[in-house]
């Protein structure tokens, strides 16, 4: 079976061993998982430094190169299924598709079915590139299942690379629309002490921190420092805030980089977790003075995090042409603000 090989640098402060430095330097668009990782290296298919690397505890330096051989795409058992799909813009090369919440993008196997991929898999015929060792669509980046928004898919191989390189170099512009208990501003003394939280001008507030599975939670993601985790920064501005006092915020958020739980985490970091976030604790208490009954009710119930990826801006990676996107917001979010007194 034929491959391909993809090479990147171990960048600074590498952890100890092999394995994790991988973990966190290989490319996300290439997906590869901690497990997928240690098979390839069992397997043969890791070069540090243009020697074959099978010890997953090895040492390696800042500023190695890793090449890794990824075996051609493979047929895979999963099931096109005639999903109805929001489609904003299709050409020979790729799809912009709005995922609604509750839709997760791969199948799993607590989740076999109704998957974002197998939707695709119905809508595109067949006719899809490879990834991951897979022949299924291209997906260069990923939205929770219960966030809703914007995803471009690849529906060619040259689309699949040119878009993964713009990932990889943080050239796509992403903005999400969140809504967050409290309310960021730059006299707020108490985010003076949080590391990692500054202010740019405009008032925008910036978070910048490492970002790697949680210790003892699997499920989760943490923020670390002093070169722990992925590099991640998010940047986050206030649109409008409710409740007197202040109590929430309506939050336009936009990725630098696209870790996994990114914007749910650093806004959690910062002190202002995303109202209904079942992972991050977004269930706190609003006082009854702050906002009316009905707004106290409406957030409460609430069902899942309040994250919407709003717009998704790229070239395109044929044609060169900028391309941009926007999506409103969903029914729920949208009568979510409605009852906080948001007109839309």
């Amino acid at each position: 079976m034929s491959s391909a090989t993809h090479r990147f640098q171990i960048g600074p402060n590498p952890p100890s061993r092999l394995d994790k430095a991988l973990a966190r330097d290989v490319p996300e668009a290439l997906a590869l998982s901690r497990t997928r990782l240690a098979a390839l290296l069992g397997a043969g298919a890791v070069r540090v430094d243009g020697t074959i690397a099978s010890d997953p505890k090895a040492r390696v330096a800042e500023g190695a190169e890793v090449e890794i051989d990824l075996p051609e795409a493979e047929e895979v058992e999963t099931v096109p299924e005639d999903i109805p799909l929001q489609i904003l813009h299709e050409d020979d090369d790729l799809v912009v598709v709005m995922k609604p919440a509750g839709m997760v993008v791969h199948p799993a196997p607590g989740t076999p079915g109704g998957t974002l991929v197998n939707a695709l898999l119905h809508h595109f015929g067949g006719d899809l590139s490879g990834i991951g060792g897979e022949k299924r669509p291209g997906i260069v980046h990923r939205i929770d299942k219960d966030t809703s928004g914007l995803l471009v898919v690849a529906k060619s191989d040259r689309a699949h690379h040119g878009l993964s390189e713009q990932f990889a170099a943080h050239s796509v512009e992403r903005r999400y629309l969140a809504l967050a208990y409290g309310v960021p501003h730059t006299g707020d003394p108490r985010l003076k002490g949080v590391r990692g939280v500054s202010f740019e001008p405009g008032a925008v507030m910036k978070i910048t921190t490492g970002l790697a599975r949680h210790k003892t939670d699997r499920q989760r993601q943490a923020v670390y420092f002093d070169g722990q985790g992925r590099h991640a920064i998010t940047r986050a501005k206030v649109l409008e805030a409710f409740g007197t006092p202040p109590a929430l915020s309506l939050l336009e958020c936009r990725l630098e980089t696209g870790r996994t739980h990114q914007i749910r985490v650093h806004m959690t970091h910062a002190g202002f977790g995303l109202v209904g976030d079942p992972v991050y604790g977004g269930r706190r208490k609003l006082s009854p003075k702050a906002v009316s009954e009905a707004a106290l009710e409406a957030v409460a119930a609430f069902p899942r995090q309040a994250l919407h990826a709003a717009s998704l801006g790229f070239d395109h990676p044929v044609t060169g042409e900028w391309m941009e996107f926007e999506a409103d917001l969903p029914e729920d979010m949208s009568d979510l603000l409605s009852a906080l007194g948001h007109v839309r």
